[in-house]
């Protein structure tokens, strides 16, 4: 009788690791699937399309506060390139009328670019966004991980094990568990930075477009537009990071051995907020803004 009560205390505690640890796995996949699939579709939209409201109040700021003080840095600039072109040629002594032509095409340029600066801005966002669409047809087919064919493997490989060896894997499976949905938001957080700061980036956008027809400070403006290609292709490294890390992960093998399945897939979510948070600089480094 005491065989019989102690086989169905074994079978129900054999029951229940079971499906903790199934639930802690499945959980953990989808929590991961859900993760890239977001990546990808967050890194996809531009600033207008990511949120409208913060956009439109992020424009107005700009026409509306900046747009003015670009204005006396044009008048600064324009005074300063007239002043410069005038001493250069003898004192006055050697005025050529192209001279002129060309510093009215000058004034011409800086104020077009500073009228029309958030529809260059938006521009380049363009370009990258069209970018992460190409590439999105052909990583997204791969990223998500078959969570039905992992539960199979997860049962063939617990139908071997003693109920010493699930609790632990049970604990362990609870703490991976929890660990990736620390990383998940710290994933999070790096994305939703990502489109703060190039919110933040383009509300001053009147300023450097403003020093961009001169050519002693026409460094501030061309290095802003470097500034700008590198968030907006930062967004293609960040999906090829999801790409690395799917392929990665993808290559966990449940069946041979759970603890280091666990191990490396505890590993690669480490990784892949790792890279996540080195493509602003690589990024950077790539289009040489600083």
């Amino acid at each position: 009788m005491f065989d019989n009560i102690f086989a169905a205390i074994e079978k129900w505690m054999r029951e229940l690791l079971t499906g903790m640890v199934e639930s802690n796995m499945s959980t953990m996949f989808t929590d991961v699937n859900e993760k890239t699939s977001e990546i990808a579709a967050q890194v996809g939209r531009t600033p207008q399309n990511w949120n409208s409201s913060v956009f439109s109040m992020i424009q107005n700021l700009s026409e509306s506060v900046v747009v003015p003080i670009a204005g006396i840095i044009i008048t600064l600039v324009l005074c300063y390139e007239l002043i410069s072109m005038l001493t250069e040629r003898n004192n006055l002594h050697d005025v050529d009328t192209w001279m002129f032509f060309k510093y009215f095409v000058k004034a011409w340029v800086a104020i077009y670019l500073v009228s029309n600066t958030f529809t260059i801005t938006m521009a380049v966002f363009d370009v990258g966004q069209s970018v992460v669409n190409s590439a999105s047809g052909i990583i997204n087919g791969e990223t998500a991980i078959d969570v039905s064919s992992l539960s199979m493997q997860m049962q063939a490989a617990m139908a071997t094990m003693e109920i010493g060896e699930l609790v632990v894997l049970a604990l362990e499976t609870f703490l991976v568990s929890f660990c990736m949905k620390i990383m998940s938001v710290v994933i999070t957080v790096i994305v939703y930075g990502r489109m703060i700061e190039i919110y933040l980036y383009t509300s001053l956008a009147p300023i450097p477009f403003a020093t961009m027809s001169n050519r002693e400070w026409g460094h501030v403006g061309t290095n802003y537009f470097r500034g700008l290609f590198a968030l907006a292709f930062q967004a293609f490294l960040m999906m090829v990071c999801v790409a690395i890390y799917a392929a990665l992960i993808s290559s966990v093998r449940i069946s041979s051995n759970m603890h280091s399945a666990l191990i490396g897939v505890a590993a690669y979510t480490v990784i892949l907020c790792f890279s996540l948070m080195k493509t602003g600089s690589l990024s950077k480094q790539i289009f040489g803004s600083h």
